[in-house]
């Protein structure tokens, strides 16, 4: 098969698909087991930021599927030619929350492909633009950016995370293990296989454990500024991820107030020895 080129790749700018889903309360209630919350008490209000990631689920058929878990590339998504594949970071708008029971129409376009070669070799960026809307009504908009790279050579060590340059003001620990992963895959519909085949992800992947997900992480910034800010409503949000994190890190998470900006929030993710993997920022208003 011929490498398609980054010409061809682009092609596949503006192309756009759209789902409409009524969000069921059972998703909530699960997600809420997992992060061991009172899911009741979630249904009849607005959802957490982020939790809109348990709807509109792929589902692509069994045969659809690559090695690696994840729909074959090549239908809405460009066939990019590196295999591993990421969810790089994003950014979101929140408009209004989304109540269970509401029908919400989400539009996803794609709207860059671009190709980078740097001192870790070759990458692909895909960026993805979601529009969630309820009756005609805009309640939050999402850049999406996945990143593709290359198999590691066998035996290529894992490079260092980056150090933590803040000082928390408040935070959490907790481990990321085997069960959590498993669960947070299975209410995300995510087959790739780096978070729950400890087998695939060593040898074939190269990494040394299970890779906790990028929208975990995400998820687990926003929970914790939830939990010590139940007044505030996040307005804005942007992550990145910077370094993997794997099961058998203690998975550290932190915030604390941007000292130039009012209103905004840092915060990040990171392991037990001052090596981040993920940072990220909120703006909210009381």
């Amino acid at each position: 098969m011929t490498t398609p080129t980054l010409e061809q790749l682009r092609a596949w700018i503006g192309r756009s698909e759209t789902r409409t889903e009524t969000l069921a309360a059972e998703p909530v209630r699960a997600l809420a087991a997992t992060f061991d919350l009172d899911g009741d008490a979630l249904i009849g209000k607005p959802l957490p930021p982020l939790w809109h990631w348990l709807y509109f689920l792929p589902r692509a058929p069994q045969h659809e599927l690559g090695q690696d878990g994840h729909p074959a590339l090549g239908g809405f998504l460009p066939p990019v030619p590196l295999p591993r594949r990421m969810w790089a970071g994003g950014e979101l708008t929140f408009t209004r929350g989304l109540r269970v029971g509401e029908t919400v129409t989400k539009t996803s376009t794609i709207a860059d492909v671009q190709y980078k070669a740097g001192r870790t070799g070759e990458l692909w960026f895909v960026t993805v633009d979601h529009v969630f809307s309820v009756a005609g009504e805009t309640a939050l908009t999402e850049r999406h950016d996945i990143v593709y790279r290359a198999m590691p050579e066998k035996g290529q060590p894992q490079p260092p995370r980056p150090r933590v340059a803040y000082t928390a003001q408040f935070g959490r620990t907790l481990q990321a293990d085997p069960v959590l992963l498993f669960r947070f895959s299975a209410l995300t519909f995510n087959g790739h296989r780096i978070h729950y085949d400890l087998d695939y992800v060593r040898d074939v992947e190269g990494y040394p454990g299970l890779i906790v997900h990028g929208p975990l992480q995400a998820m687990l910034t926003l929970e914790l500024l939830r939990h010590e800010r139940p007044g505030a409503r996040v307005k804005r949000f942007g992550f990145r991820g910077l370094a993997p994190l794997f099961h058998q890190d203690t998975v550290t998470v932190s915030g604390m107030d941007d000292p130039e900006t009012r209103g905004r929030v840092v915060l990040w993710t990171g392991d037990g020895d001052g090596g981040q993997a993920m940072s990220a920022w909120a703006e909210v208003e009381a």
